[in-house]
């Protein structure tokens, strides 16, 4: 069934595939962006055209996640369009690469707003009518670096983390109110996104001289990182937006909590495996399972 679906940080990578991946499956698609008049322009006439030639109902609206009265903005501009929103797809996200040490507290506050804190925006702008409608899935693009914690990353890894607790967390109060939850959990990808080639490094240049000795690993990451994936495979982050594209085909009830999408084999879906098990034994035990599902269109009564 089609739904009407806002994703952010579309741009470019992961999020520019998905929305086209979604408006080729019928859904009616926003992509959001920051800059739309500046920096993104050329990105967002090359969607909508691209909308337009596939007969696609593929819009773009102005989202900076790391505004609150842009996550507000743009979420009314799809309800005043569309009439409803049905799926958020929370993609937008930087990199950071270098030594932990290395980067100011400034630094890695900077990096947790834009990618835990603009979750928390845009879930804030979107919820209320998510919640009133008692349906609609939040999907968050999360990372397998979250369960693996590569070297070199650290501030990434970081915000990763707190953005899934944060969904995790989320997913429980919200289910309450017939809204599924997905987390799809990408592996490394060395192509196809402008992920590594626009990471920001270190602010404090004098401590990234004090770790020269590793400097030989971090100039071989990316290679090590494709030495991973099976000979053969190609290892494009299309395969990431193919996979939303499949959990949001499913019928509302039967979507995944988690799925991953990770072609260097980490083992990452053996881990949330365990960690699904013993999640629900704890809840379970504090006496709050019926958090662990979403609830059906019956009201919420209170206590």
């Amino acid at each position: 069934m089609s739904s009407v679906v806002l994703i952010t940080g579309a741009a470019t990578g992961i999020g520019n595939l998905t929305a086209r991946a979604l408006a080729a499956e019928g859904h009616t698609v926003y992509a959001g962006m920051r800059d739309l008049r500046d920096r993104n322009a050329g990105r967002a006439r090359e969607l909508l055209d691209h909308g337009r030639s596939e007969g696609q109902d593929l819009r773009v609206v102005e989202l900076d996640v790391l505004s609150d009265a842009s996550a507000e903005a743009a979420v009314a501009t799809v309800l005043r369009e569309a009439g409803r929103l049905d799926t958020v797809v929370h993609n937008a996200g930087h990199l950071y690469v270098g030594y932990v040490e290395a980067f100011t507290p400034e630094d890695i506050q900077h990096l947790l707003d834009v990618n835990t804190l603009g979750i928390q925006r845009v879930n804030r702008a979107a919820l209320p009518h998510l919640r009133a409608r008692r349906s609609g899935t939040l999907l968050y693009v999360g990372s397998t670096t979250s369960v693996v914690v590569p070297p070199f990353l650290g501030p990434y890894v970081a915000s990763k983390v707190a953005a899934d607790a944060l969904a995790q967390v989320t997913a429980y109060e919200v289910g309450r109110f017939g809204i599924e939850t997905t987390i799809v959990m990408p592996g490394p990808f060395t192509q196809g996104t402008e992920h590594f080639p626009n990471a920001s490094r270190a602010g404090d240049a004098e401590r990234t001289r004090a770790y020269a000795a590793l400097d030989p690993m971090v100039a071989r990451n990316e290679a090590a990182t494709e030495a991973l994936f099976p000979p053969g495979v190609d290892a494009h982050p299309r395969a990431v937006a193919d996979e939303i594209a499949r959990v949001l085909a499913l019928p509302a009830g039967t979507r995944p909590f988690r799925t991953v999408v990770d072609f260097s084999q980490a083992g990452v879906e053996e881990v949330n495996e365990v960690l699904r098990r013993a999640q629900e034994r704890f809840v379970t035990r504090l006496g709050f399972g019926e958090l662990l599902h979403v609830a059906g269109p019956e009201p919420v009564r209170a206590p």
